[in-house]
């Protein structure tokens, strides 16, 4: 994730609160939202917006958890010390099952953000989730492409504001690695193809390692190949097509899609190096996946750029480094820079005044930033961040691509179907593929007949 995605899920963690005292450089005490607003001063000055809720708590659920749940909770430290408000966060494993399970049973957070819009859906169709205040819509229409307030919308109503973005289009791999055995980054498919036989052809390694396990999430690195593929192969309008049911799973533009990842991802010459052979791939947490690079047993790994959380701590990042990444191409090379991506999108269950203030907050260009400088790795589609924050090659491309609006940009697909579908019967149905070797045939019948009447 998504973290997924962006299902960006992790080991296990606890929830850990931010319970701070109003800082020095807020005037005043005690609870200030019942009495005049603050003035505050110094460095918290820009929070003035925000102010006149001290000694509040506002809930948060969420996938993200350590350690990229660790440099979010640092994105707002500081506005939650100017203005007394205690962002309380909890990230969890499962959280894509137990969100609904806590919604349904009273227990919902205050605000969670959901990775994909075909859960947004879900929760909105409990009639629990609140609109969002119009402070934050402004936000949304000034820093955002309009399409980010589409898939943040349910029906035509905007519910919920993005969070964050990120580009899933990536490949990670050894710079030293590839120098050392003379090979060369690949920019079109049928180069990334040959490239991954004469590694198998020479035998020291393999060329791919993945995983797709993720707690109750198990599947989703699977159907971001199969995105990937599709969007790359077949274009923009199949994909959104595919993503409505109007072209099923059982097509000849996804089966031929299936059947590509097929030779890539379930090539026994080629994976799973480090791990054992494909079936190993289910059970493999996307955490571990790449590690292998690192031990030169496998040389490339598919994934998003929010995977740069995973690396071990002390693993260098760059052109010239122990680890970088290179933009997979297309399929097709007749369209113009297809990219999948993903984000999160903040769905309010209560609507507080210190609530809202959280809403405002991380719908602007200031968390935005903040969260940029806090977390390598992160990038925004929020153009309100300026691009000289982005002091890292990998963040600058993957930003850089995610704002190309001459490319072929698509959300997540499995994250906007219904979540019965894409976050349901697709993640089981193509971990069994892995697990079990399952037809493409019954995958793809199997995943037609979960889509909602």
């Amino acid at each position: 994730m998504r973290a997924r995605r962006s299902r960006v899920l992790r080991v296990a963690a606890p929830a850990a609160a931010l319970v701070l005292a109003l800082a020095a450089c807020q005037n005043g005490s005690g609870d200030e939202a019942s009495g005049p607003v603050p003035t505050l001063t110094g460095d918290c000055a820009k929070y003035q917006a925000y102010a006149g809720h001290a000694g509040k708590k506002v809930t948060m659920f969420a996938s993200i958890i350590s350690p990229e749940s660790d440099s979010l909770q640092k994105s707002w430290a500081e506005f939650s010390s100017c203005t007394g408000i205690t962002i309380s966060y909890e990230g969890s494993n499962d959280f894509e099952s137990q969100l609904p399970v806590r919604v349904q049973g009273g227990n919902a957070p205050d605000l969670t953000p959901i990775p994909q819009p075909g859960l947004l859906k879900q929760m909105v169709q409990t009639g629990k989730v609140v609109k969002p205040p119009q402070q934050t819509v402004a936000n949304v229409e000034k820093y955002w492409a309009p399409s980010w307030k589409t898939y943040g919308s349910v029906d035509g109503t905007f519910y919920a504001a993005p969070m964050s973005s990120n580009m899933k289009s990536l490949v990670w791999y050894s710079p030293k690695a590839f120098a050392d055995a003379g090979y060369t980054v690949p920019t079109t498919w049928a180069d990334l193809m040959t490239l991954s036989a004469k590694i198998a052809s020479d035998g020291k390694a393999k060329p791919w390692c993945g995983g797709i396990g993720s707690g109750t999430a198990t599947g989703w690195p699977a159907t971001d190949w199969l995105e990937e593929v599709v969007l790359g192969q077949h274009g923009g309008d199949v994909y959104d097509k595919w993503i409505s049911h109007q072209i099923k799973f059982d097509s000849p533009e996804i089966r031929q899609s299936m059947e590509t990842v097929a030779g890539w991802m379930l090539n026994p010459a080629w994976v799973n190096a480090g791990f054992g052979d494909v079936k190993t791939i289910a059970t493999t947490t996307f955490q571990d996946a790449g590690k292998p690079i690192l031990s030169g047993k496998c040389y490339m790994l598919q994934q998003a750029s929010f995977y740069r959380a995973q690396w071990p701590a002390g693993t260098t990042i760059g052109p010239d480094k122990a680890v970088f990444a290179f933009y997979l191409p297309p399929v097709n090379p007749a369209i113009k820079t297809p990219v999948v991506g993903g984000g999160e999108f903040v769905t309010a269950f209560a609507d507080r005044p210190e609530v809202q203030a959280v809403q405002n907050y991380l719908s602007s260009a200031e968390w935005a930033s903040s969260r940029v400088k806090t977390a390598p790795g992160w990038v925004s589609a929020n153009n309100g961040v300026d691009i000289a924050l982005y002091t890292d090659p990998l963040d600058a491309l993957s930003a850089k691509a995610l704002s190309d609006t001459s490319g072929t940009f698509r959300f997540d697909a499995s994250d906007l179907m219904p979540a019965a579908v894409g976050a349901g019967q697709e993640w089981k149905s193509m971990t069994a593929w892995f697990a079990q070797g399952q037809s493409i045939d019954k995958v793809v019948k199997d995943i037609d007949a979960a889509w909602p009447e």
